[in-house]
């Protein structure tokens, strides 16, 4: 399991707030099938496999035009473990026992 760290930043658009275009890259993650998880700064997912993954991203980052930026500045992050079984909430629980 890949866990996918996602900024879709739009730019051009009439005003600051940003969160309508935020919510329609969202919605374009559900709609792969995939569980988005909204955090303060981004939104992270868990994908099976890399080619899962970008082909989400790239559904997020066009919705984002869709929805009239003018421009969309898309930042991902992957984090891929092969050794062993892994996703976001072992990854969470991982640190919080060492807490």
């Amino acid at each position: 399991m890949i866990v996918v760290e996602l900024t879709v930043i739009p730019l051009g658009t009439k005003s600051p707030s940003v969160s309508k275009y935020v919510a329609k890259a969202v919605e374009e993650l559900r709609k792969a099938g995939l569980k988005p998880e909204l955090i303060a700064m981004g939104t992270i997912f868990e994908a099976k496999d890399a080619r899962a993954a970008f082909k989400a991203v790239e559904r997020a980052h066009n919705a984002v035009f869709k929805a009239g930026a003018k421009r969309v500045v898309t930042s991902i992050r992957i984090d891929e473990r092969r050794d062993k079984k892994s996703g976001m909430q072992k990854k969470v629980n991982s640190v919080k026992e060492r807490l």
